[in-house]
């Protein structure tokens, strides 16, 4: 997948989800509205509430939407099966959709209205969700090969070199050009006696000076306008490896931490799932058929 076809697949996803939302607010927003005592006599009561025949559909696709993001991300990963279709970061990409659709539809499906054990369920799934999105913050921060492999840290020094070498290379820089555009990417972040807030604030800070200072550089030579956005590119990739490298143990050590939370959120989730279900079908509850 290209670097256009992998944004225009991004794109649709999210638009999907925006839509699907925007969807269920617009449909039930009259129901969903009113407070629970009123909901009986509202003429969509029978249709939108969770046994109806829109709600009961909601928790139904919701639920195959989860199950089959978590068991076919888990099946392509530990190559249980699907071994070779797809690259692993677009099973993961497709993962977060249906694992943020599904939760969605049975949002509505409850009618936000949550009790019981299934309530343990429903908030079981909000944790997995939060913590799903700090994971793909954390996943993001880890540099990997585009089928999703993590690289390890000689890896990443090698790319760097690779990046240095396309700079002197291919844009015919000479030895003092080029020794002052990498001494310039080589420069650390100082980010003692700072506090959480005021580091991002100085990192951004700190790339947009040294972005400022290659320009000025890079203007001093007789690039093209297109070989100077070339170089700025390789320069932006050089400084965010640097950064990337700075925090790489600490975003492996993280990550690991953050299956600790996010599984467990995930079994207690799928097991009270099940419950649920079994207990409806138990109970006769049928949907359209």
């Amino acid at each position: 997948m290209t670097g256009m076809a992998h944004r225009i697949y991004i794109g649709v996803l999210v638009a999907i989800t925006i839509l699907v939302f925007l969807f269920l607010c617009y449909y039930g927003y009259t129901y969903y509205g009113v407070s629970f005592e009123e909901r009986p006599f509202h003429p969509d009561h029978n249709t939108l509430k969770p046994s109806g025949a829109y709600g009961h559909g909601l928790g139904i696709v919701g639920t195959i939407l989860i199950l089959i993001g978590v068991f076919g991300y888990i099946g392509r990963k530990k190559k249980k099966f699907l071994p070779k279709v797809g690259v692993l970061k677009h099973w993961l990409e497709f993962h977060i959709f249906l694992c943020s659709v599904g939760p969605l539809l049975i949002l509505f499906h409850t009618a936000f209205k949550f009790g019981g054990i299934v309530s343990i369920s429903f908030w079981s799934m909000v944790a997995v969700v939060l913590s799903g999105v700090i994971g793909r913050f954390i996943y993001i921060q880890i540099p990997r090969t585009i089928q999703g492999r993590e690289l390890s840290l000689v890896e990443i020094k090698e790319m760097k070199g690779n990046m240095s070498k396309s700079l002197n290379t291919k844009y015919g820089l000479d030895d003092v050009m080029y020794a002052l555009l990498i001494a310039a990417t080589q420069e650390e972040f100082d980010k003692t006696e700072r506090g959480f807030v005021s580091r991002i604030i100085g990192r951004i800070q700190f790339n947009r000076d040294i972005r400022r200072k290659v320009k000025g550089l890079l203007d001093q030579t007789t690039l093209t306008g297109k070989e100077k956005r070339g170089v700025m590119k390789l320069v932006g990739n050089e400084m965010t490896l640097n950064a990337r490298i700075g925090r790489l143990q600490t975003m492996q050590m993280l990550f690991k931490y953050w299956h600790v939370a996010h599984l467990p959120f995930a079994l207690i989730m799928l097991v009270i799932m099940v419950i649920h279900v079994a207990i409806t079908i138990a109970f006769g509850y049928k949907w359209i058929f």
